[in-house]
């Protein structure tokens, strides 16, 4: 009997379709005349996805008890394979079975039914595949269970990804489609959190891409196929710096248009020419195009344009190549000896596009002729044994010639193998001249005896001037070379200069430039405290990583040492002299790149500095309108009671009272807004950290807050989190109260993210979050950041909600506890605030309660 084949619906999380998916397939199998039965399928409450199950054959499930003295269903296998239908719908591939099932897990009685020929369709999330576990449990913290073995994944006949994008699953949630209603707030701040279902998504598409690839590797190794087949498209650009880069750029990216992703990396290959303002002007409008197409832009020295381009594509694994071609010489045409002839005669199995220029431009460039390549001397040799043979069998037909005539004629062949291949080739050129001059023309003709003294001195003299020659002709080579290879350097400063005025790199972003420019696999940059014995530290390093130290680097490594505490270790090759001070220079834009992040630094802190003063500037103009009109409602309230209390009802009495004691409420939360503001702005507010839980802050925070608008719902495993204790209270309150509020037709929910580690906030700790949820009117995305500002309030807030202190107040608190407080859309409307705090590591930790003050230096 044939096995049966099994299709598996992927999913990222709880929610995103794929029961509903399976079920719908099921239909249309039915629909096309094949025998369909429902084994199994979880519908979690959810009406859309049980009408499903109407028209379909369901087979019906065993009771089993769970252990709890409750029953819950489960698959009946046996019933399922006594059926003999041909296709089976069981839900939940991962399932573990209750007690009393046949198997352990509900994918080992999936594999009885396809052992007995039944087609399967089942639904399995990402977070149960055995090689994913840990990595989604990190991101959600939600151990599911035992996973499924990958190799059982794998050998589904069909993987099918339901996808969905995190907003739309969000917003099903908020809509009450995922989750019972009394649950929406805590499962948008647990498991289904934005970013959650991001990673979740990311992991499920990356997962099965994979899986893909080993589907196309296993049909090439079936099939014997062993050629290339480039599952992604990676065009690179051949940039020269003319104006025709922006014709070529755009060439590419319509290439990539044609095809599902693909990566445009523009590449300039710097040479000696190219250090023009206008090019450079030209290069900064085509990066900023590349960078606007979604590319990214490189540059490499080389003074072969061709080569140096094809090791850069070769080195990103490109499949094609854009150059532009000019006309170009009748000699370069016939013998082809161009840039672009040169790329397509070395591209091998990588794609050339080769672009007319119509605007006339340049195109790729071809070798600096500064550089005498090993071809030109290899001809030059050829022409020191041919030209000399020539020039003296030419000049032997004519007898009437004297000696001075010959020497002349043979020093101009001596000049011209010297320009061709330098200063060697015309050495031989000039010892082979003088032979022949003394062989054929000189007395004895025939021998190479010399019976004049003047042809002796007539020889020595011809052979020293076309030595001379030929040294200087090498000379004015070698000092054109160095000429280039400076000019190639200049513009490498002039471009970091440049970079450094227009961008604010960092560290990270410089080091890779370095290892760009070096052509190196890995750049590092070490620091030291100077100490003697202090030892290295790495900094920074873009690549492979470089070695532990510039104390054991290699022979292959290069450590330039900017200063006694700074180190550059390059590694990769040896670098030659020229590089190494072009490595010197790049080493003094380092430490300048740090002074200016310092200077950064610095301007930072006296701009905090400006905005306290702003702050208590501000503070003194509350005090005159917010505090003056408590103040004055109190002061005529008490002077009333003392001049009529005998003539005022006991029912004006009280209420004056009660006017008396909510102004001085409101006076009180004032000043110490103010104050707590004051200490904020001004550095000076030091928390008192120490571990605490969410919920015993929680409890005197809502201390006189209309409890029947407030919920609370905290996991019993949340964990507890570094925090002063009353700074704590101040933030959960003023969050709350703010959010009671501006949201007076809405309930505010406290929800605490359940245990686990969600992310890491600076300095690398975990964090715990508490979130604070309103369905009120929420607050526009552009206003999001201002609400944070001191004395910020919405544009229609109505007059007496205070001085938009109590957010700014939260904020600085949280921050001077280690963490942060951000502002996130409620799905369905309203405002969520979230309060990040360090979360203490040990879940055993003993949290005695305690009111922990702030301390003011």
């Amino acid at each position: 009997m044939a096995r049966g084949t099994l299709r598996i619906f992927l999913g990222a999380a709880a929610g995103a379709g794929t029961t509903y998916s399976m079920l719908r397939e099921a239909h249309q199998i039915l629909a096309g005349g094949r025998d369909v039965v429902v084994g199994i399928a979880a519908a979690h409450g959810r009406p859309d996805t049980g009408q499903l199950l109407d028209g379909l054959d369901v087979v019906a499930p065993r009771l089993l008890p769970d252990g709890n003295g409750a029953e819950v269903p489960e698959l009946d296998l046996d019933a399922v394979l006594a059926r003999k239908p041909e296709v089976a719908v069981v839900d939940e591939y991962a399932h573990v079975n209750a007690p009393g099932s046949r198997n352990t897990r509900r994918w080992q009685d999936i594999e009885e039914l396809l052992a007995a020929g039944t087609d399967v369709l089942t639904a399995l999330a990402v977070q149960h595949v055995a090689s994913l576990k840990d990595v989604v449990a990190a991101i959600t913290d939600e151990p599911d269970g035992e996973p499924v073995p990958d190799a059982v994944v794998r050998r589904a006949d069909h993987i099918e990804l339901v996808d969905i994008s995190p907003e739309l699953l969000r917003q099903r949630v908020a809509d009450g489609n995922v989750v019972p209603r009394d649950r929406i707030d805590a499962a948008l701040a647990n498991e289904f959190r934005l970013g959650n279902l991001i990673a979740l998504r990311e992991i499920a598409l990356i997962w099965l891409a994979d899986r893909v690839d080993e589907g196309l590797a296993g049909y090439r190794k079936s099939q014997g196929i062993t050629a290339t087949w480039p599952a992604r498209e990676r065009v690179v650009v051949g940039l020269s710096g003319g104006p025709e880069g922006e014709l070529l750029i755009r060439r590419a990216a319509r290439i990539l248009s044609r095809v599902n992703g693909g990566d445009l990396l523009a590449v300039h290959v710097r040479r000696a020419e190219s250090t023009a303002a206008t090019r450079g002007q030209l290069l900064d409008a085509q990066r900023r195009l590349v960078a606007d197409l979604g590319g990214t832009c490189h540059t490499v020295s080389g003074e072969d344009a061709a080569g140096s381009l094809l090791e850069f594509a070769r080195s990103v694994n490109a499949t094609q190549i854009v150059i532009g071609a000019s006309p170009g010489t009748l000699r370069s045409r016939i013998l082809g000896i161009g840039a672009g002839a040169k790329v397509v005669r070395g591209s091998g199995d990588i794609d050339v596009h080769i672009v007319s220029l119509p605007q006339g431009g340049p195109g790729l460039p071809g070798p600096s002729p500064a550089a005498l390549s090993g071809r030109r001397t290899l001809i030059g040799f050829v022409l020191a044994v041919v030209l000399p043979v020539l020039v003296t069998a030419a000049l032997s037909r004519n007898p009437e010639l004297n000696l001075a005539t010959h020497a002349l004629v043979h020093l101009t062949g001596v000049m011209a193998v010297a320009f061709i291949g330098g200063l060697w080739p015309a050495v031989l050129a000039a010892v082979l001249d003088s032979l022949l001059l003394n062989y054929f023309q000189t007395d004895p003709v025939g021998t190479l005896n010399i019976s004049d003294p003047q042809n002796v001195f007539a020889l020595l003299v011809f052979l020293s001037a076309a030595v001379a020659v030929s040294l200087v002709v090498g000379l004015s080579a070698r000092r054109a070379r160095e000429a280039a290879r400076a000019r190639a350097e200049a513009a490498t400063l002039a471009d970091l200069a440049h970079d450094a005025l227009l961008a604010d790199d960092t560290v990270a972003a410089f080091m890779g430039k370095v290892r760009e420019t070096f052509q190196v696999r890995s750049a590092g940059l070490f620091t030291t405290s100077g100490d003697k014995d202090a030892a290295w530290e790495l900094q920074a390093f873009s690549g492979e990583a470089p070695p532990p130290s510039p104390d054991t680097a290699g022979l292959t490594d290069s450590v330039e040492l900017a200063d006694e505490r700074t180190a550059l270790v390059l590694s990769g090759r040896t670098l030659t002299a020229g590089d190494r001070l072009l490595l010197s220079a790049h080493g003094a834009h380092l430490l300048l790149l740090r002074q200016r992040h310092a200077l950064q630094r610095t301007l930072q802190s006296t701009a905090k500095m400006a905005e306290g003063n702003n702050v208590r500037t501000a503070i003194l103009r509350a005090v005159s309108h917010d505090l003056r009109t408590p103040l004055a409602g109190i002061k005529l309230a008490v002077t009333a009671l003392r001049r009529q209390s005998r003539r005022l009802p006991d029912e004006v009495q009280a209420e004056m009272l009660e006017t008396v004691e909510s102004y001085t409420e409101r006076l009180d939360a004032l000043i110490a807004n103010l104050l707590d503001m004051s200490r904020i702005s001004s550095g000076s507010a030091a928390p008192l950290t120490a571990p605490v839980t969410w919920r015993d802050a929680i409890e005197d925070a809502l201390r006189g807050l209309p409890a029947d608008r407030i919920r609370v719902e905290l996991p019993p495993d949340i964990p507890a989190i570094y925090a002063d204790l009353g700074m704590l209270e101040r933030v959960i309150a003023n969050i709350v109260e703010n959010a009671l509020k501006y949201a007076p037709a809405s309930d505010v929910a406290i929800v605490g993210v359940s245990t686990g580690t969600r992310g890491v906030v600076d300095g690398g700790a975990p964090f715990g979050e508490l979130h604070i949820v309103d369905h009120g009117q929420g607050v526009p995305a552009a206003a999001v950041e201002g609400i944070f500002q001191p004395f910020q309030r919405l544009d229609d807030a109505p007059a007496g909600l205070g001085m938009g202190l109590g957010l700014a107040v939260a904020k600085g608190f949280t921050e001077a506890m280690g963490g942060h407080l951000l502002a996130e859309p409620t799905p369905g409307g309203g405002l969520t605030m979230v309060i990040r705090l360090p979360q203490v590591a040990a879940p055993d930790v003993s949290t005695p309660r305690r009111k922990a003050g702030t301390s003011t230096s």
